[in-house]
């Protein structure tokens, strides 16, 4: 925060704070010329006001409550860059990355240091009381864990709280997000492939723009027809047979059939075009855009953010979703 807002906001806190102790203690005084207890000398509806004072235990509390906003500011954080006497932190400030933040949290918990972060040990706390279990978890087998119904909510919580946000709260994705309980892996589906995917992320090669190379926008609708075909929709026959003369440039990543790249089983990362099952949608408006445009696809890294046990358990959630 810069000076004149740290400023700016001292001045209105602080302000606000006297203004209150102020307002308190002209309540109190006695302007109304008869004594305390005595009629003002009208009534309304036959109820007769008196000068009656502010309830003491009201006025007590009042002042009680100010004094204590004082003592709270000079303690912790709150004034503009007043980092109050305790050290007290919510959390890491002004960190950029997780290499920054990991070597924060070890600087601040190491022994002797009066920085208290509270993030840090609210997370040091949770790693003490649930480290062994996600320990017990990570040492069984991912299908094993799968047919676990307390493991599985556990690995339910963790997606909720840090994969729905891209692959929905029921995992069925969205647009550009895949649907992760469907059998359809970009790739592979086996415990192994992803918990690799989660672990390390998945950068995809990338589908170049094809409009230039196929000979501009009727190429692009000629093997967007073509691609359609192949998962039984209903197209122009002659149109179709144009794309697929052109579909040779497309085979080298989703194969002459169209049924993705596969190396030893395991799909890299091209699409199967013959299952109706769109990552950008399947309209032939959508698959036009794919053709025309490319597409490429990023899913971060996992591994620095939530560790190998963690990602186990949710490896064994996702896996159970597509095996019903």
């Amino acid at each position: 925060m810069s000076s004149f807002w740290s400023i700016w906001v001292s001045v209105l806190t602080l302000g606000t704070l006297v203004g209150c102790f102020l307002l308190l203690r002209m309540c109190l005084k006695n302007f109304a010329g008869v004594e305390e207890g005595e009629s003002m000398g009208h009534t309304f509806d036959g109820i007769e006001e008196l000068n009656n004072p502010l309830p003491k235990w009201w006025s007590t509390f009042f002042l009680i409550t100010i004094i204590w906003g004082f003592g709270y500011l000079l303690l912790y954080p709150g004034l503009g860059n007043w980092e109050g006497l305790l050290g007290w932190k919510s959390s890491n400030q002004g960190i950029l990355n997780i290499e920054e933040s990991k070597a924060k949290t070890a600087e601040y918990l190491k022994e002797g240091s009066n920085v208290l972060v509270e993030y840090d040990r609210e997370v040091r706390r949770a790693d003490e009381k649930y480290g062994p279990i996600f320990e017990a978890y990570a040492a069984r087998d991912i299908k094993e864990l799968a047919a676990d119904e307390e493991a599985l909510k556990v690995g339910q919580r963790l997606f909720l709280q840090n994969c729905s946000q891209c692959h929905g709260s029921d995992a069925r994705g969205t647009t550009g997000f895949p649907d992760l309980a469907d059998k359809d892996w970009l790739y592979g589906g086996s415990p192994e492939a992803i918990k690799q995917s989660i672990m390390d992320g998945r950068k995809a090669n990338g589908m170049m723009a094809w409009e230039s190379a196929l000979g501009g926008e009727a190429g692009v609708k000629e093997v967007a027809a073509y691609v359609l075909s192949l998962s039984g929709r209903e197209v122009d026959a002659d149109v179709a047979a144009k794309g697929k003369a052109k579909f040779a440039m497309c085979s080298a990543c989703h194969g002459q059939d169209g049924q993705g790249s596969l190396a030893m089983g395991i799909p890299l990362g091209a699409p199967n075009l013959t299952d109706n099952i769109w990552l950008y949608g399947g309209s032939p408006r959508a698959v036009e855009a794919s053709i025309k445009n490319g597409r490429a696809g990023v899913m971060p890294a996992w591994s620095n953010i939530l560790g190998e046990e963690k990602i186990h358990v949710i490896s064994a959630y996702v896996y159970s979703l597509s095996q019903d």
